[in-house]
Parts: C-alpha cells; sequence; structure tokens
C-alpha cells in the first residue's frame, strides 16, 4: 500500500478551470487548469481587473496602444458588444466609462451583472441579441469594443448597420475574432508539434464548442469577408493586427487556458479597428 504522505498536497483548482461549484474541486500541486479550446475565449478565462484583454497568450501592450489611440475613455459612453462574464465592461468601467453592455446569454449576464456587484462597479446591462440595438440612440456611443464575440454571429453585415447607426461620427469599433488560418488546422494527436489541415479555407460549417459549463458555436469569418461587410456598412478599416504568441519554449510567461500549440505556426487571434464614416 502506498505512503500516503508521499502524495503531493493538495490544491485549490485554478480559477480558470471553470469551477463554479461551491465546493472547489481539489488538483494535485503542480497539475495546470484544463485546457479550453482556443475558440471559446474568453470564456472560463482568468481576465485582468484593469485592461481590456482581446486575445490570450499575446503580447497586451501591442493591443492596448491601439485601443489607447481611440481617445480618453473616462466620461465615454462605450459599448461591449457581447460582454460574456463581464470581464471587459468592469475594466472600462474602472476607466471611468459609461459602459453599456449587451449579451445575449442569460446565464453569462447574470454572471456579468454578479460580478459588477461584487466589484461595486455600476455598468448598464442589457440581455440582447447583438444585432437587436433599437434601445440606443443614434450617434450616442463614442466606442465599441467586441471580445471574440462576434464570432458568434453568422450575419456580421446586419450588426454592423445597427453599430454605425448608434455611434458617433469617426468613433471606433475594436473586435477581436479567432484568426481564420488557426480555426483550418489542427495538432496531430501523435506529435503534438505537428498541425495538419482539418477545412478548407471557404468551408462555411460553424464550430462548436464547450468551455467551462459554457458553450457556443464560432463561424469562421475571413478577413476579406470582415472588410468588404465593414466597408458596405461605411466603416473604414484603420488597423488591423495579426500578433505573434508570446508563450513559447524561450518565454517565461504561463500558458492561458486557451493557449494551443498552433500558435507557433499561425497567429490565433485577430484584431481590427475601424471608423464610422458618414452620419
Amino acid at each position: 500500500m502506498s505512503d500516503p504522505s508521499s502524495k503531493p498536497p493538495l490544491a485549490l483548482r485554478h480559477p480558470s478551470a471553470g469551477n463554479l461549484d461551491s465546493r472547489p474541486t481539489l488538483l494535485r500541486e503542480g497539475d495546470g487548469p484544463t485546457p479550453l479550446p482556443p475558440a471559446s475565449y474568453p470564456h472560463g478565462a482568468e481576465l485582468p481587473v484593469d485592461t481590456v484583454r482581446f486575445a490570450p497568450d499575446v503580447d497586451d501592450s501591442v493591443l492596448n496602444r491601439l485601443f489607447g489611440s481611440v481617445g480618453v475613455i473616462e466620461g465615454k459612453r462605450v459599448l461591449d458588444l457581447g460582454c460574456g462574464a463581464g470581464g471587459s465592461s468592469l475594466a472600462l468601467a474602472r476607466k471611468g466609462a459609461h459602459v453599456i453592455a449587451v449579451e445575449s446569454s442569460t446565464a453569462r449576464l447574470t454572471q456579468a451583472r454578479a460580478a459588477a456587484e461584487i466589484a461595486q462597479m455600476k455598468v448598464e446591462f442589457h440581455h440582447s441579441d447583438l444585432a437587436d440595438l433599437a434601445f440606443l440612440r443614434a450617434d450616442s456611443i463614442d466606442l465599441v469594443i467586441a471580445v471574440y464575440s462576434l464570432a458568434g454571429v453568422q450575419d456580421l453585415g446586419r450588426v454592423f448597420r445597427q453599430l454605425h447607426r448608434i455611434m458617433k461620427p469617426e468613433a471606433a469599433l475594436v473586435m477581436s475574432l479567432p484568426h481564420p488560418f488557426s480555426l483550418m488546422l489542427d495538432l496531430d494527436a501523435d506529435e503534438q508539434s505537428t498541425p495538419y489541415l482539418t477545412r478548407t479555407s471557404w468551408s462555411e460549417q460553424a464550430i462548436s464548442w464547450r468551455a467551462s459549463g459554457d458553450e457556443g458555436v464560432t463561424h469562421v469569418h475571413q478577413v476579406s469577408e470582415l472588410f468588404t461587410s465593414l466597408t458596405r456598412a461605411n466603416f473604414r478599416v484603420d488597423a488591423l493586427v495579426e500578433p505573434e504568441s508570446v508563450v513559447g519554449p524561450s518565454s517565461t510567461r504561463i500558458p492561458s487556458v486557451h493557449f494551443s500549440e498552433l500558435a507557433d505556426w499561425v497567429p490565433s487571434s485577430l484584431v481590427i479597428r475601424a471608423r464610422k464614416e458618414g452620419t
């Protein structure tokens, strides 16, 4: 019989592993959190409380410069489109923004409201489809962010037209999505460092995922489709970033629960900034 004293001590499961029970699951010390599908980001992620994180496992300072170039946030009306569990909404509220958060999932919205109450932060929450923004006045929003949420929308043109109506002239839309390259690949079961193609670039089939008790679908939007849809809705794309992963063999940074070895081959995320043109 093995000696129980020889076993490593128990430790609480990492918060980002999706442990929502009142009695936490225990893991042996040294075990990492359960990996989640990269396309499911940010669900199940442990997000910072003072900044918007548009993508996992990248240099946040690069994307924050892109985000910061839209101007001072304090006092601005900011729409968090698809707020999820509310991480970005709270980060924006801490910067002094008047945050309007929209979420189509009742469960996620409940989590976001609870997080805002615990943090004692004021956020205006709405349960709504991401393209149903009739409750917002025309030309009333200074900034829109969408962290991976638009990947769950098939008809992006409908969303962009609604955003154009509610945004002020020259207001910015900053959004991130799973990079279409990364969604074409998977890792070999035997050689985890070797990717292989699983779908064509033109496949229209949505990808289903599960993460931390949540589930959803990701529609693969090609860069050309995004650019065309934005242009037709009268937006001007002025920045496009395909950030490189900062997690790797030479890095001391701990990989997130959404990390994949595919990030060594292709960008995992695509970040776009577009500005409203016209009236």
